[in-house]
């Protein structure tokens, strides 16, 4: 547990040291908002419609940008051997990357809420309910997301193919998150939410496991 806390400090701290990246990536995302609202046109009702498939695509699209960096440090200068050395496990290493990447995703989506509301006029009084699912869902993005980053952060190409490996298997967390949304800004009289909620538990929960478990192997081939 020390060791985790250890990595993840040091995981917390390269996240905030590079701070004007995140306010790059944040500025991509509102960006790519912006750009959707363009293309459906002014018609309020439309754009109300889609607000929530518009904020997770602008997640999702940021989110690699996040990720394809989450390991450019300890690749740069060669880091990732060194800390591999220490008596920590690579479990540990990767859960501190994971739950970092996470938290700066879950920051990004919050950021990204209040432009979905003034471009998209889709406000909701359940913010708390709504931060709950940007968490999931930028949890859900993380965790094979880290593992992906791992993969392809010895590529010259790794902001093309981690796209290409990390868009196929999240199309559950994008359904899930999306259908969420959706539901806590245009109601839920069916009372779906918690199906779709129990959707993106369920692939955190899976994917949390099964990353942590590959990650050694990803990082000692």
């Amino acid at each position: 547990m020390s060791a985790l806390a250890a990595a993840l400090r040091k995981d917390l701290l390269l996240h905030w040291r590079t701070r004007a990246q995140v306010a790059a990536v944040y500025g991509f995302g509102a960006s790519a908002l912006l750009l959707f609202s363009f293309a459906v046109g002014p018609n309020a009702a439309v754009l109300r419609e889609h607000a929530a498939g518009f904020l997770w695509l602008g997640l999702l699209l940021s989110s690699t940008l996040t990720l394809a960096e989450s390991f450019h440090a300890e690749m740069e200068h060669r880091a990732l051997e060194g800390l591999l050395l220490l008596p920590a496990s690579a479990r540990a290493l990767y859960y501190a990357k994971a739950v970092a990447n996470a938290l700066a995703l879950a920051a990004l989506g919050a950021g990204l809420v209040p432009v979905m509301v003034v471009l998209y006029d889709a406000a909701t009084l359940r913010i708390p309910a709504l931060l709950g699912i940007v968490l999931l869902g930028s949890a859900g993005l993380s965790a094979p997301g880290t593992l992906y980053a791992a993969m392809t952060s010895q590529a010259r190409a790794r902001q093309t193919l981690l796209p290409l490996l990390l868009f196929p298997l999240v199309v559950p967390v994008l359904l899930g998150a999306v259908k969420a949304t959706a539901l806590l800004i245009h109601g839920d009289p069916m009372g779906q939410l918690r199906s779709w909620t129990l959707l993106l538990v369920c692939f955190d929960v899976i994917h949390w496991s099964l990353c942590g478990l590959l990650f050694e192997r990803v990082v000692e081939d």
